[in-house]
This record gives C-alpha cells, structure tokens and sequence, in this order.
C-alpha cells in the first residue's frame, strides 16, 4: 500500500463540488482494490451475481464515477504494467496477509462474530483476471480513458500530472509524491463514514489535497530527500530500518543530507538503495494515452451490467442518465465560461 506519510502532512480538505472542472489520473488498482474492500454484505460476503460472480468492483465503478461527473470530475483510469522485481517481496507479503485474513474471516463467520468477519473480509480483496478485464471493459464503456503503465500506475499518474495532462494524480497513497506528482487528490473515489480495517472505528473520510512544493516546503527537503527518508522507513520496494518511521526517517535525512550517509552513521545498510531511488526519482513511463472521455456505449454497458452481472436495469439507466447529463451540463458551464472571456 505503499509509504504512510500521513504523520507528517498537512492536507487542504474539500468538497467534490469544490473540484468542478479539473481532470485527475486515478490509480485503478488502488480504487478497485477499494470497492472490493468495502461494497460488502454484513458479514463480509463481496456482492455476487447468481453464478457467483463477484460485482463489488462493478457497483464501485458505477455508481462512484456518476458521482464524480455530476461533481463535474473527469477521471482517467491508469492501470499498472509489469511490477518491478523489487516487489515481488511486498507482493509475496500481501498474498500471505491475505491468506490468513481468510482463514480468519472464515473462523469468524462459523462463530456468527459478524464485525469481526467483515474486518477480516476487508483484507481478503484480490484483482483476479476477470475482475481487472470487467473493470477496463465497464471503464471503457463508460468513456473513460483506460491508460496502461509500462510498470507502476502511481508513476504513470505522476507523469502525466507532471506534463499538465490532468490536474492531479488521484490515489490513496503518498507514493505519487515520491514519483513526483505536483499534485495528489485523495479519497476521490471513497468518501463518507468508513470503519477503520481492523478497528470497530469510524471515520469521516473527506477529499484532501496536497501540493507537492508546499508539502516539501513545509518539511524543509527535497523531492529526493523524501525518497531518500521513506527508504528509510521503507517502502513498496524495500524493507526500512526497524523503528524508523515517517518523523524520525525526516529528522534523519534532514541531519544527514541523504540515506546513504545516514546509513553508515546508523551502521546499517539497505539493498539496492540507489536502485530504489531511481524507481521513484527516474520510471519508466509512457506517451501512449489520450485523456479525452468518450460518449457512454449504452447499450454497452446495459449488456455487461445487466445481462452478464445481473445488475437491475432500472438503476443503471439512472447512473447513465447521470452521467451523460452531468457531461452536457459541464459542457455547457465552459462554453458559457468561454464566452463570458470576451465581455
């Protein structure tokens, strides 16, 4: 799940509505991976069509993004590549979690612990083949531009931000920073009341933004310090220095200048730490997108969600009605903008 740096950020907080005309670069794992967590029964049961069939992420994407475009958002949807061997840790680790969090889920729903089943369900999502494939295609179909990253789609995201092709990159993570987004917009697709994995706690979850410049400057460091203080503590590809967490890999770096030296002063050593840096600070990217949306394929859309995935057509004729008048609506807001620049 990449760097928590939450610890140490200072996020502007606002409405949907207050983002009324601006594009963003959603990681679509990461928000897919989010409708699979929580578009949950009570006791943790993802949504199922009557063959089985798992339809969280479908709803997610549905009804989420009507929301979005009535708020006058246009997001594109970058998809990850090929993860870097220097993952396969991180991924290794994520499957073993997820296993266990079955056995517990399963544990809990046989002794009827209904709370303690759907934290442990929440920790159960995983992307199969045809979850990724019915996302892009409902994507897709809903005209939003589907972008492939060579590798990490937070880096995809980034760069595109960085080029001025879309105002922000869109994630849960902090790892857009580190890839240098000069912008990042959380909790775009998730907000509301939502309990805390693991904890019988709520919290307001609200759409925060951070400016990248601000943020640096307000810590006092470089874009490759930062780096540099979360190899520290750790990454996505690698493991931090035990007890080093976001304040004390920040006052280390701050001390030091950099990783390396503050390595050699704490005596230890990280693998493939130049490597790491370069990840962040030097990624692959491509310029193969576009991130014009399409007219919705409504018969498209009725066919997958309604045929194939059971959904009543009543409400997904509401989510397209939504969507395609939120659109003529904003189009008619900056034409009426345009003319508005020459009185």
């Amino acid at each position: 799940m990449g760097v928590n740096l939450s610890g140490l950020t200072e996020p502007k907080t606002v409405d949907l509505k207050d983002l009324r005309g601006k594009t963003v670069a959603v990681d679509a794992y990461n928000t897919i991976y989010q409708f699979l967590s929580i578009i949950r029964q009570p006791d943790g049961t993802p949504l199922t069509n009557s063959k089985g069939n798992v339809t969280s992420h479908l709803s997610g994407i549905l009804y989420r993004n009507a929301n979005l475009i009535e708020a006058g958002i246009e997001p594109s949807y970058v998809f990850d590549g090929k993860p870097h061997a220097l993952k396969a840790g991180t991924l290794a680790e994520r499957k073993e979690r997820r296993e266990k969090a079955e056995e517990e889920w399963e544990k809990a729903r046989k002794e009827g612990d209904t709370k303690k089943a759907f934290s442990k369900a929440q920790q159960t999502s995983r992307m199969t083949p045809e979850i990724r494939e019915s996302s892009r295609k409902l994507l897709e179909l809903l005209g939003f531009p589907v972008i492939d990253a060579p590798s990490d789609g937070e880096a995809q995201g980034a760069y595109m931000c960085q080029r001025g092709d879309v105002w922000a990159a869109a994630s849960q993570d902090f790892d857009s920073i580190l890839f240098g987004a000069p912008t990042l917009v959380r909790n775009v697709t998730i907000t509301g009341r939502r309990k805390i994995p693991g904890r019988d706690v709520y919290r307001d979850v609200k759409t925060e933004i951070i400016d990248s410049d601000e943020f640096l400057n307000m810590l006092g460091i470089t874009r490759e310090q930062l780096v540099d203080a979360c190899i520290l503590m750790g990454t996505d590809f690698n493991e931090g220095i035990s007890g080093i967490g976001p304040k004390k890999g920040l006052a280390l770096v701050k001390k030091h200048g950099s990783a390396d030296t503050a390595l050699k002063h704490l005596n230890q050593e990280i693998e493939h730490c130049d490597e790491i840096r370069d990840i962040f600070l030097n990624s692959v990217y491509s310029d193969s997108y576009i991130v014009k949306p399409a007219p919705v394929d409504r018969n498209g859309v009725m066919k997958l969600l309604c045929d194939e995935y059971e959904f009543s057509e009543d409400r997904v004729k509401s989510a397209i009605n939504r969507i395609e008048e939120s659109r003529i609506a904003e189009a008619g807001r900056k034409q009426q903008r345009s003319l508005d620049a020459w009185f």
